[in-house]
């Protein structure tokens, strides 16, 4: 599945049409704060990380971005498109977490 293709199939589950930025923005950060709950659980409390719950958690986050994107008719891939471009002409050589010598 593509991200567009994504993108259309989510909007089929957006209820209301008042306040639907306001709404996803805000159901975006709390989804994402489940996300960061899970991590800091695994992290620092010595959890197991529950990859199922992760992977909906995750699966909420999308689903808020593809929304918020949707109101503002920007097509999802393009985000996606849009990113690695910009990360390709920030790190053309990948990523390097070492201090050049």
């Amino acid at each position: 599945m593509n991200f567009n293709d994504y993108q259309q199939a989510a909007n089929r589950t957006l209820y209301g049409s008042e306040q639907v930025l306001t709404n996803c923005a805000l159901g975006l950060s709390s989804e994402t704060g489940e996300v960061v709950d899970l991590v800091k659980q695994y992290t620092f409390q010595g959890k197991d990380l529950d990859r199922d719950t992760l992977t909906k958690e995750m699966g909420d986050v999308l689903w808020y971005l593809s929304q918020v994107a949707e109101w503002a008719n920007i097509p999802f891939d393009d985000v996606a498109k849009d990113n690695i471009e910009r990360l390709n002409e920030r790190y053309p050589n990948g990523y390097q977490n070492q201090p050049e010598s």
